[in-house]
């Protein structure tokens, strides 16, 4: 029993020691990277862990597969190639579809090369065994190591990479389709690349045999050099001479190293620096032969030759550098020309630094800088040109007519199109087709085969133009058309030809492309109808379809148009409150909620700010009008809820439906537009059908505006004084002066039906200053007869007088007229007539009150001004509005106290208007509300009655 014990304590603990590895194992077991079917191409180097000197057996833990189990698994190198080094990595198939994919180990990266002891490629990758399935096919590629791997659904693999090299650079995972086709991009670059590098030192050889100088000579040296490099770096030299496994760093460590050497005999041979001074010969002649012996050393340890030839090309550019600028400086001409050519050497060498140090890590950083060396020979080239034909025919201009015309079209960048009219063959140049994404030459030959590619409604035209050019052998070609890219997106091309002779046996001509143009166009035509904020048809579009569809409905009786024009009530508060950028954010949820409405041959446009109109061709019937009316009613009153608060609109809608053969579109819009002003003057929030007699509104206004004229030549405007008492005592303390208009035939106006008509039609200036003078005249004549007792009288100011440069004199000049005490004078301003103009309103205001005259703040507390501008304008009172007093809510006695308290801490004393109950006015008291203003107080009354009210009051001064 004793021994069972033992065995089973050492039992458990073999079995807790098998579960801590295993939980170790766990810890560290590779984390898988997710593939999705999508995925093109993955960089895998931050995800890959490297193993160093592991020998030749290697076990590491797997990533946890769909159980969530992690697996110990041991590998065994099998390639001679072997370093003992071992890369790990895991990938996952998320998806529920096999995926077939690429791991690619590029064999050199100039990125993150290094400077010193560079990589200079190799293979990367001996093998790579998968932690199930079989083991991974290489694929035959010169430049990299190439895997293919296929993973079943849900599977989670781990890879053990058998490394051939120390360094491991970079690890891709690619689709097959796009990997190929990245390849087939690249080895296109490079054959262009490469071809225009060949020409390059082909024609600066062919200078160096026309033109002996040693200047020609080391610049086709160096253009040879950098073929050379070019070839080795784009992998062509392996498909001209055959390269051993191994040798590829000897040959691109030999190329660096030639084209540091050349460099050096370039700007040497170019500048001419043995003119200069004897030492610059011995120094150019010992860093040559330097450089020769590092190309032995390529053979022996590439990695060394290679990171000298590096710090020799930007020594020597560094070098010539200073030499240009010093040389320039005397005025020696070839060190002046020489500077665009140094200024992209010297951007190629920064760029170069950054791309080997890994500051810029992209794949086309490697291929880009081959294309820049070739820039440089391009510059370099053309600078030796110069030189070359200094003094020959091209210096001196001498180009015959055909020469000029094809420079300028080669200037010009036109694709040349020529037709061969007998042949009837059609050759561009160069081949718009590859512009269009096409098969190379597929708009070659006849001209017909131009027509599948152009657009439908270009086609006859262009058919048309040649066959016209075919059958009279004579004409010219003019025309512009759309032709179809492989994407499916048209390009807009501008075709100009002629004849090239009399008969037409050929015309040649240019192409342009005019896209951009075209597409500018349109945008300019849009816009020009289009309202820029909502993106709807404006004003004139909206007319001219209206009038196209009267012109149907007059032959068609089941077409019946109907015209809504719809206009936000009070937007500018919204405006004013909130700021522009909200109020068109509003605009915008208002446009996207009637365009909800609007069925297929339905209209909507923007008029105006806030005025929209919309074209009803879908309903016939009037009830089922009444309902879109009702429809666009509601989509206006739903809240919209910005910046966390909720504002509800209304609207003011006129309609009209087409009913006579004699209205235009211009009658339709303008009677939709009376019924929506006759909404308005009913409060707004209504809809209104056009009715014949809203007509003659506008001419009653226009009669209304004459009377108001004629009443102020014959002073038909009185004034009525409405008491401001005391709330302590009950004695009057001054009294509002309010305009009443007395029409002979209407008679008795309010304020509020010729205030608005007086300030539209530029009246109320004058009546402003009548309302001053006359309240002034009558408080100087009342203190007269009942001696001089602490009275005001207060006068509303309007927003045209608020802006006038001469209010200040004007109420200057009314008090010193009736020869009244300023501080029994008193201006009325409402909150939201000073926040129109805040600036304006501050600088007017203490001008005022500099006078010595009181300033009250009407309407306070139903503007949206912000409290801050109680401290910025000397108002000296604040009229709290009768919406707060009649307010029945729990909250309202809070309200009013805290305006009251407000109020006097700020050295202001309170007015309650529309008091209407003497429980009210007792709370008011009590609150410290000094004033109240309401009927219950005193109606307005005429001046004598005032005067009556006056000596009952002060019995003993007039005594």
């Amino acid at each position: 029993m004793t021994n069972f014990l033992r065995n089973g304590s050492l039992f458990a603990f073999v079995l807790a020691a098998l579960l801590t590895l295993w939980a170790a194992s766990s810890a560290f077991a590779v984390e898988p990277i997710k593939i999705a079917r999508d995925d093109v191409a993955l960089d895998l180097s931050g995800a890959v862990e490297i193993y160093r000197n592991q020998g030749e057996n290697f076990q590491v833990s797997t990533a946890p597969g769909p159980d969530g189990i992690v697996r110990r698994i041991e590998v065994e190198a099998n390639d001679a190639r072997s370093t003992g080094d071992w890369a790990v990595f895991a990938l996952a198939n998320t998806t529920d579809q096999q995926l077939d994919r690429l791991i690619v180990a590029p064999h050199f990266r100039l990125v993150n090369s290094g400077i010193f002891w560079p990589d200079l490629g190799s293979t990367r990758i001996a093998a790579i065994t998968p932690s199930e399935g079989f083991a991974l096919d290489r694929q035959t590629s010169p430049d990299a190591d190439v895997f293919r791997v296929t993973l079943n659904p849900g599977t989670v693999i781990t890879f053990i990479a058998e490394l051939a090299s120390p360094k491991l650079p970079q690890v891709y995972l690619w689709d097959p389709e796009s990997y190929k086709d990245s390849v087939n991009s690249y080895t296109l670059f490079r054959g262009i690349v490469i071809g225009i590098a060949g020409l390059l030192a082909l024609f600066l050889t062919i200078l160096f045999v026309v033109k002996g100088t040693s200047m020609f000579p080391a610049t086709a040296a160096l253009a040879w050099a950098v073929l050379a490099y070019i070839c080795v770096d784009f992998g062509f030299l392996n498909k001209v001479i055959e390269i051993s496994p191994g040798n590829e760093q000897m040959w691109r460590a030999g190329t660096e190293v030639a084209l540091a050497g050349t460099f050096v005999v370039f700007l040497f041979a170019y500048l001419n620096l043995n003119r200069w001074h004897g030492h610059f010969s011995y120094g150019a002649l010992v860093w040559i032969l330097g450089l020769v012996l590092i190309a032995g050393v390529a053979i022996v340890d590439p990695a060394v030759a290679a990171g000298i030839a590096r710090l020799s090309f930007a020594a020597t550019a560094l070098t010539g550098l200073g030499l240009i600028i010093f040389l320039g400086i005397r005025g020696y001409d070839r060190a002046i020309m020489l500077v665009p050519s140094w200024v992209m050497v010297l951007l190629w060498l920064c760029g170069s630094w950054m791309a080997i140090t890994g500051m810029l890590d992209n794949d086309i950083a490697q291929p880009a800088l081959g294309g820049g060396l070739i820039l440089i020979i391009l510059l370099i080239g053309f600078t030796v040109m110069q030189h070359a034909f200094a003094g020959g025919a091209l210096h001196q201009g001498l180009f015959s007519d055909l020469e000029r015309q094809a420079l300028a079209v080669a200037g010009s960048g036109d694709t040349v199109w020529d037709w061969d009219v007998l042949r009837d063959r059609v050759v561009t140049k160069p081949d718009v087709s590859i512009q269009l994404g096409l098969a190379p030459n597929s708009l070659g030959g006849a001209a017909r085969n131009w027509l599948p590619v152009l657009h439908a409604d270009d086609r006859d035209t262009f058919r048309t133009t040649l066959d016209v050019v075919l059958e009279h052998r004579r004409g010219r070609v003019s025309q512009n058309f759309r032709l179809r890219g492989a994407d499916g997106h048209y390009h807009w091309f501008s075709l100009r030809a002629r004849p090239v002779i009399g008969e037409v046996i050929r015309c040649v001509g240019t192409m342009v492309d005019v896209t951009e143009q075209k597409k500018s166009e349109e945008r300019l035509l849009h816009d020009a109808v289009h309202d820029n904020l909502t993106g709807l048809p404006n004003r004139e579009l909206l007319m001219n379809r209206l009038e196209a569809i009267i012109s149907i409905a007059r032959t068609e009786e089941k077409v019946r148009p109907t015209v809504f024009v719809i206009d936000i009530d009070r937007f500018k508060q919204v405006n004013d409150g909130l700021g522009i950028s909200a109020g068109d954010t509003i605009l915008l949820t208002i446009a996207r909620r009637l365009h909800r409405l609007l069925k297929p041959k339905d209209s909507l446009s923007r008029f105006a700010g806030d005025q929209f109109a919309l074209m009803l061709l879908s309903e016939q019937d009037p009830a089922r009008i009444a309902a879109v009316a009702d429809a666009i009613k509601h989509a206006i009153n739903n809240p919209i809820t910005f910046a966390k608060r909720e504002i509800v609109l209304t609207a003011s809608i006129g309609l009209i439906t087409w009913n006579s053969p004699q209205m235009s579109a211009e009658d339709m819009v303008k009677d939709a537009e009376l019924a929506m002003h006759q909404a308005k003057r009913f409060g707004g929030d209504r809809i209104e059908p056009f009715r014949p007699a809203f007509r003659t509104v506008g001419t009653d206004r226009l009669q209304f505006e004459s009377d108001l004229r004629r009443a102020i030549e014959r002073r038909e405007f009185t004034l009525a004084y409405q008491p401001i008492v005391r709330l302590e005592d009950g004695s009057v303390a001054g009294f509002e002066a309010l305009l009443r208009w007395d029409h002979p035939r209407r008679g008795m106006i309010p304020p509020a039906d010729f205030i608005p008509v007086a300030e539209s039609c530029g009246l109320i200036v004058q009546l402003g200053l009548f309302a001053m003078q006359q309240a002034a005249e009558d408080l100087a004549s009342w203190q007269k007869q009942i001696g001089d007792a602490p009275l005001s009288v207060s006068v509303n100011l309007s927003s045209r007088q608020l802006i006038r440069r001469d209010l200040v004199s004007d109420v200057r000049s009314v008090i010193a007229r009736a020869n009244l005490k300023p501080r029994c004078f008193r201006l009325e301003l409402t909150e939201s007539l000073v926040m129109d103009n805040p600036e304006q309103t501050a600088h007017v205001l203490t001008k005022l009150k500099q006078l010595g005259i009181g300033l009250s703040l009407d309407d306070f507390g139903t503007g949206y001004s912000s409290l801050a501008y109680l401290t910025r304008f000397p108002f000296d009172t604040i009229k709290i509005d009768k919406s707060f007093v009649d307010d029945n809510t729990p909250k309202r006695a809070v309200l009013l106290k805290s305006m009251v308290n407000m109020a006097h801490e700020l050295g202001l004393s309170v007015v309650a208007e529309g008091i209407s109950d003497e429980s009210d006015a007792l709370e008011l008291r009590q609150m410290g509300c000094e004033y109240v203003q309401s009927f219950m107080f005193g109606a307005p009354m005429p001046g004598d009655q005032v005067l009556k009210t006056l000596k009952e009051q002060y019995p003993l001064t007039q005594a």
